[in-house]
């Protein structure tokens, strides 16, 4: 899953943490030339060569910090899910599963906030995110890193929870549904105008926070000249219950829209 990131040897007697920042600063300079480039003109269209020739180094030195042009494409994302396994990881062993995986979520999103001197911008990762749903070589290639994040998710639920997922059903199910919904709050994230973090927590909260109506409440409506007359059923809850969800929806999706609506000069 992770891209080789090899790096040559270092120049002799140089200090450690001088040769340490040299290569941060030759990969991120290598990063950002090729996700820019990426996205103004096009994976397909991009070599490796245009990349080392803007940043002045050789293609080995390219390849020293990603295998491959693709490597180079899903870094940022990849840091990203890094960051929320580990965050899986640390989370408190008596948290319930979903809740556990939403707070490491979060927590991963914090981690790409711009930070000052920072070369990944959040504006750049939302078009890199735009450029791989839009490149049918990278969309395949995200889908079977996809299916394998998956199966770490998996590995490591279980492990919390002290289950065999090969036998247990619950943590494949549960990181599926997980996945989907991260999945759709990644997709309308990269629709949308406003590039800042925030946006993103959002639209995580709230996607997240519509799994459980969604699978298991009435998505039925009332008409509203029956809206006073509750649907019978053995709980008392029926259909005016769905009302109140569906309004519930209304009201978290115009509340989400709304700083973008700001921004662009419309009111509510």
């Amino acid at each position: 899953m992770t891209c080789r990131q090899t790096t040559g040897a270092p120049a002799p007697g140089a200090p450690a943490g001088l040769r340490e920042r040299r290569k941060q600063r030759t990969r991120e300079a290598l990063l950002h030339t090729a996700l820019e480039l990426f996205t103004t003109q096009g994976y397909d269209r991009t070599t490796v060569d245009e990349i080392v020739e803007a940043v002045e180094v050789s293609q080995r030195t390219f390849f020293r910090y990603f295998a491959t042009k693709e490597a180079a494409a899903f870094a940022t994302r990849e840091a990203v899910e890094l960051s929320f396994l580990a965050e899986l990881r640390r989370r408190p062993a008596a948290e319930p599963p979903f809740e556990a995986m939403r707070r490491a979520a979060l927590s991963a999103w914090d981690s790409i906030a711009d930070t000052p001197g920072g070369t990944i911008t959040v504006a750049l990762r939302m078009r890199t995110y735009r450029m791989i749903e839009s490149t049918p070589a990278l969309l395949a290639a995200d889908i079977r890193r996809s299916i394998e994040l998956e199966r770490q998710v998996t590995q490591v639920v279980a492990e919390r929870e002290g289950l065999d997922p090969e036998t247990d059903l619950r943590p494949r199910v549960a990181v599926a549904a997980f996945s989907g919904v991260m999945r759709l709050a990644g997709q309308r994230w990269g629709q949308r105008r406003d590039a800042d973090v925030e946006a993103l927590r959002r639209l995580t909260e709230v996607h997240l926070d519509h799994l459980g109506p969604a699978l298991s409440g009435s998505w039925r409506t009332v008409p509203a000249d029956r809206a006073a007359v509750p649907h019978a059923s053995p709980a008392g809850h029926g259909r005016t219950h769905s009302t109140s969800a569906s309004k519930h929806v209304s009201r978290t999706e115009r509340a989400l829209d709304a700083p973008e609506r700001a921004r662009n000069g419309h009111g509510s």
